[in-house]
């Protein structure tokens, strides 16, 4: 019985936290019900949880109709770490400073904090490991735009953008979107949103974002908009433009095949390791030019078994690169 209400009362705290999390990234967003759902518990117990976020952590949680939001987030009690534990922390933001994108000023504060924990003789060898990041233009802008584009997330302000299309030729377009997601994928950064002009959700490459403005106009997430669910057909992040998803096998020799299955690629991917190590791999989704540079990737390591046009769309792309470098 004591292991079972340690369990319980484990559980309790690790959704108390996620919580608080879904709140002040999202607030406005989540009622009681909402949350309910989510957890698969009663409302009952959610709002034990809430009276625990209330009263116990002294947060100022208010309800609205759009969802609870915090009045102010309190500061985080000062943290007291073993020397190990804040070096392998200090080597962990200073990781997170290599992301494209993230080479910010909470980021430098972080360091310099973490530094201030060690010995006064620790300071010349953390300041050979923990180094600054060369800025960049392109690197400066993309931290604008995370930054404001994180903040029309979190106020749920919409954002007017001027935004290039590399399919129309560089041709730059005026957008108002809705953000709803920011995420990175491989060393790009991208933001999941709802665009006014086409009336759909779109994912926007954020260094082709020329210029972006906050407007004082708010938006709502629809309670119905899940991130997987939207992806769940694509390779990578961007989405396939109404294409249908088909079942793919590939097959890639020994070698190649190993390194791919030992990430995952997607949901739907499936392996079988055939008598002489060649690798069958099969994936449904919805073909983009993603996928398709990633095929060309491994050359003649992998041949597209199914479906026929994926095949022969292949078999052009790499003749084009054979001509194009005086090959036949």
């Amino acid at each position: 019985m004591p292991t079972t209400c340690r369990l319980e009362e484990t559980k309790r705290i690790s959704r108390v936290i996620e919580i608080v999390q879904m709140i002040a990234v999202s607030p406005g967003r989540y009622l009681r019900r909402d949350l309910a759902d989510h957890f698969e518990i009663s409302e009952r117990m959610i709002q034990k949880d809430l009276d625990i976020i209330r009263h116990g952590l002294k947060f100022e949680l208010t309800h609205t109709p759009a969802g609870y939001i915090f009045e102010r987030i309190p500061n985080l009690p000062v943290l007291h770490f073993t020397l190990s534990e804040a070096l392998a922390l200090l080597l962990a933001v200073q990781a997170a400073w290599q992301v494209p994108g993230i080479g910010s000023f909470e980021l430098a504060a972080s360091i310099a904090r973490l530094k201030a924990l060690f010995p006064p003789e620790f300071i010349p060898l953390l300041n050979k490991v923990t180094g600054q990041p060369s800025a960049s233009a392109r690197g400066e802008h993309r931290q604008q735009m995370l930054s404001l584009l994180n903040h029309a997330l979190a106020q749920r302000c919409k954002v007017r953008i001027t935004y290039e299309t590399r399919s129309r030729g560089g041709e730059l377009s005026e957008r108002i979107i809705n953000p709803y997601h920011i995420k990175l994928h491989v060393r790009s950064w991208h933001v999941i949103a709802y665009c006014q002009t086409r009336e759909s959700v779109r994912t926007f490459k954020i260094d082709r974002i020329r210029q972006a403005s906050l407007l004082g106009d708010r938006y709502m997430i629809p309670n119905d908009f899940n991130l997987n669910d939207y992806l769940g057909d694509t390779w990578g992040i961007m989405s396939g433009d109404g294409q249908a998803p088909v079942d793919v096998v590939l097959l890639f020799e020994p070698e190649a095949g190993h390194w791919v299955i030992e990430e995952h690629w997607h949901p739907s991917q499936s392996s079988e390791e055939l008598p002489n190590g060649s690798i069958l791999f099969r994936v449904k989704i919805a073909p983009t030019p993603e996928f398709t540079n990633w095929l060309l990737y491994y050359g003649s390591r992998v041949k597209v078994m199914e479906p026929a046009f994926l095949r022969t769309q292949v078999a052009e792309e790499h003749l084009r690169a054979v001509r194009g470098n005086g090959g036949m």
